[in-house]
């Protein structure tokens, strides 16, 4: 085990890698970690036993060199639900294209709000998914809660696929961005200008929410480990903002109360010593 930690720190430690040099390393490391495994066989067969915590880790392990080996062996570097990490196996690498993190791993979510700046989380996962297969979903969600379809729905470009227009056009919903056919008249092309940037401000609703919870809420400071926590971490914060909403609702009620029979509110200074 030093030696394979000393020849991975020298490899690290260089600043230039050749593909040559790359492929040596990871041939190294794989037949450490294979001969580290047949010693676990064999002291297995003599009787024994991993503890009830080492198990799953122990799979983890065996798992990851198959797909350490498939890449080497394939000169290839994607693998089906590859495993980046030991401790937490069910993280997947999220390919987001941003300048500071291209890469991301944790949860990916479609987070909604309603009429009443309600969040509700549609679909969470580890794994990468495309995000327009959770709409109609979404849809059908909203229409059991309440009893009614919506009468506009604001998505991001992503969401707007030809399967999704079909489906909101069917149901009367109203979807948010350009029409795919040919552009009305001067005045039609106009009104239709207009209700989409009134559509895209309505729509940062959704964007500030999420800043909120990442910076308010603690949706960007998950600190639990296992796979189970880390969801309800994400599920309180959510439920967390929803409570906030509700709780300034309430204490804001009289406020609106008097301005419903007086048209204005009453401004009060207060001065702290």
């Amino acid at each position: 085990m030093r030696k394979a930690r000393k020849e991975y720190l020298a490899f690290a430690k260089a600043r230039k890698h050749s593909r040559k040099q790359i492929r040596r390393a990871v041939k190294k490391q794989l037949s450490y970690v294979r001969r580290d495994l047949k010693y676990l066989d064999g002291y297995m067969g003599d009787g024994y036993a991993p503890l009830k915590k080492e198990i799953p880790l122990l799979l983890t392990i065996m798992k990851l060199y198959e797909q350490q080996l498939y890449m080497y062996e394939n000169r290839t570097h994607t693998v089906e639900k590859r495993i980046v990490s030991i401790r937490q196996p069910w993280l997947r690498p999220i390919i987001r294209g941003k300048a500071k993190a291209p890469v991301e791993f944790g949860a990916k979510l479609d987070l909604s709000i309603d009429e009443n700046s309600y969040g509700r989380i549609e679909h969470i996962s580890f794994e990468a998914y495309n995000e327009s297969r959770h709409l109609q979903e979404a849809v059908g969600r909203y229409y059991e809660r309440t009893g009614h379809y919506p009468e506009r729905v604001l998505v991001d470009q992503i969401y707007r696929t030809r399967e999704n227009r079909k489906f909101c056009k069917k149901l009367g919903i109203r979807m948010s961005g350009p029409r795919l056919e040919r552009p009305g008249k001067a005045e039609q092309a106009k009104a239709e200008k207009k209700q989409e940037y009134q559509d895209n401000k309505d729509r940062i609703e959704v964007e500030r929410e999420f800043s909120v919870e990442k910076h308010s809420y603690g949706l960007g400071l998950i600190t639990t480990k296992l796979e189970g926590t880390q969801l309800t971490s994400i599920a309180l914060s959510v439920f967390t903002a929803n409570l906030f909403k509700m709780q300034r609702k309430v204490l804001c009620a009289p406020l609106r109360l008097w301005k419903s029979f007086f048209g204005s509110i009453p401004v009060v200074m207060v001065l702290v010593a």
